[in-house]
């Protein structure tokens, strides 16, 4: 018995769920109780999101002085160094763990999703297709589409709070949508649905989030966050 057994089950019911209101509503289909059930998870999950972006934002906004505080101890006193930066830390109210929750909450939920659809019962086997997917339970590589979209909508997404200065950043930004983009050709095409949506929500609320946080360039001094854009 897998350790994710619960959850699975949490997430097969509620894919049958929304399935069931996709019947009532007379446009019965199993991919959209999936766009359903990532748009639900997605509302759950906002208030983790928010503070993870916001915090990213800020990260960003610090770090010319977290750098200069670097710079000036490294080497020298390491202890220093780590006291100083969580002082910037604590004086911003940053916490710089804060972007991991929302990954962390999301793989058992991702693992547990790819074993529910590969022996997913359908109530309808005739729904378990969408659009061009015939069906959501298994590898579908037609013009490599599901690819194609998890990699550009994981570009889209990361470009958006990606610092260009940053080479780490830089590169991450254009090898981590490759992986997913492949990874998404080897799993459920349920699977690789579930991301794009996900994905697609999450490039919405970062231009939410961004118009939300353009007073925080103001919040910090100057000097604190590096030089004010003009």
């Amino acid at each position: 018995m897998s350790i994710l057994n619960p959850i699975v089950n949490i997430i097969t019911y509620i894919i049958n769920w929304m399935y069931g209101l996709t019947v009532s509503a007379n446009i019965a289909s199993y991919g959209l109780a999936i766009i359903f059930f990532t748009i639900l998870l997605k509302v759950v999950l906002y208030p983790l999101t928010l503070k993870q972006m916001k915090s990213m934002y800020m990260m960003q906004r610090l770090g010319p002085k977290i750098k200069e505080i670097q710079d000036k101890y490294k080497g020298k006193d390491p202890q220093k160094m780590q006291q100083k930066i969580m002082e910037i830390y604590r004086e911003h109210n940053v916490n710089p763990l804060s972007g991991c929750l929302p990954l962390l909450i999301q793989m058992p939920i991702l693992i547990a999703l790819f074993q529910a659809l590969r022996t997913f019962h359908y109530k309808d086997p005739s729904h378990a297709g969408f659009l061009w997917i015939q069906n959501l339970s298994e590898i579908n590589n037609e013009f490599y589409a599901l690819g194609i979209l998890c990699a550009v909508t994981t570009f889209l997404q990361t470009r958006l709070t990606t610092n260009m200065s940053d080479q780490t950043q830089k590169m991450m930004l254009y090898t981590m949508p490759i992986m997913i983009g492949y990874f998404a050709t080897q799993v459920p095409a349920g699977l690789a649905l579930y991301w794009v949506t996900f994905n697609t929500l999450g490039i919405l609320q970062q231009y939410i989030v961004n118009k939300q946080t353009k007073d925080l360039k103001e919040a910090i001094p100057e000097g604190a966050g590096g030089r004010k854009d003009r």
